[in-house]
């Protein structure tokens, strides 16, 4: 006599096909009886109005704006359009260690603190000195590089 081919796992993979089934035609019909109660159909309109906001009234035709396909840009502007960024910043010392080696400098322009190493220095600083510098990006962010005391 042959073996059943029937396993455990086919069996509940039915079992769970058949109730997936019948919660599925239990909601059809709760959602059925939802709309005869009501009296609505579901799903309601949707419109966008001229804000981009999501309202139920049609948007009014004479608040439309034309804007010519000519007028907008796709992309990023070429680097000859931007302007010319001095490379070089000046700045103060926060913090240097020098048995370390490594130490931070606060932008004076927008206060923002960058890493510098010492193999980025052109001369000795401690800290308080001002100093100008040029950025790179590093591993973690930007860092200071040629840095040198004013």
């Amino acid at each position: 006599m042959a073996k059943s081919q029937q396993t455990f796992n086919k069996l509940e993979k039915e079992k769970k096909r058949l109730k997936k089934r019948e919660d599925k035609r239990k909601k059809m019909e709760a959602r059925k009886a939802e709309r005869e109660e009501n009296g609505t159909d579901g799903i309601q309109f949707a419109y966008v109005d001229f804000n981009g906001n999501l309202v139920d009234t049609p948007p009014d035709p004479e608040e439309k704006i034309k804007v010519k396909a000519d007028n907008i840009v796709l992309g990023v502007p070429k680097k000859e359009d931007l302007p010319e960024v001095d490379p070089i910043r000046k700045g103060k010392v926060s913090f240097y260690d020098s048995s370390k080696g490594f130490g931070f400098i606060i932008d004076i322009e927008d206060q923002e603190k960058y890493f510098c190493h010492v193999s980025g220095l052109l001369d000795e600083i401690t800290e308080n000195d001002k100093v100008q510098f040029e950025l790179e990006k590093g591993m973690k962010g930007l860092n200071a590089i040629r840095v040198k005391k004013i």
